[in-house]
């Protein structure tokens, strides 16, 4: 059994980049990408997986989101704020917000691109960056979680899978 298990998740679809949105930390999710984190919620709940704290960057988006899977959970996680998980935040800054957390295991981080797929590549010792999908979710089992621990891959659901499964297809 593994000593902590992460799920990275990268924000639902977003409302369009432009004038409407000047701040780009404000950018809230578009209705579809409410609608598809909806689903992925039951998803989450007909494959009984749930979280024991979501750790979330600061913008709005990325909050929103943690905020629509916690309401899914049965019962819903605490939702923390780490700024480690804002665009550009440092790989051992994320490392250091999960260990935090850990003990609240399992630990659900929800970010950005490219951080999250450099993140997740690091998290399995992989030489590039992972492509992430806005909604995906990747769980990752450690044995033992440090800045230099590599961890298995137990899965990987594109939004696409996520919203099947949520369908019963």
């Amino acid at each position: 059994m593994a000593d902590l298990q992460v799920y990275v998740i990268r924000h639902g679809l977003a409302e369009a980049r432009g004038d409407a949105w000047p701040d780009d930390t404000k950018r809230p999710l578009s209705e579809d990408g409410i609608a598809g984190l909806r689903q992925t919620g039951r998803a989450l709940r007909l494959l009984d997986v749930s979280f024991g704290v979501i750790l979330s960057s600061p913008l709005v988006r990325a909050r929103q989101t943690a905020e629509i899977l916690a309401a899914a959970g049965r019962p819903a996680p605490p939702i923390v704020i780490a700024d480690s998980l804002a665009p550009g935040g440092a790989h051992t800054a994320i490392v250091k917000a999960i260990a935090a957390q850990a003990r609240r295991a399992p630990v659900a981080i929800v970010g950005h691109e490219p951080g999250l797929g450099e993140c997740t590549a690091r998290f399995l010792g992989l030489p590039q960056p992972l492509a992430l999908k806005k909604g995906s979710i990747t769980c990752i089992d450690f044995d033992r979680f440090s800045a230099a621990a590599t961890g298995q891959l137990r899965w990987l659901l594109p939004p696409k899978v996520l919203r099947a499964l949520a369908r019963g297809r």
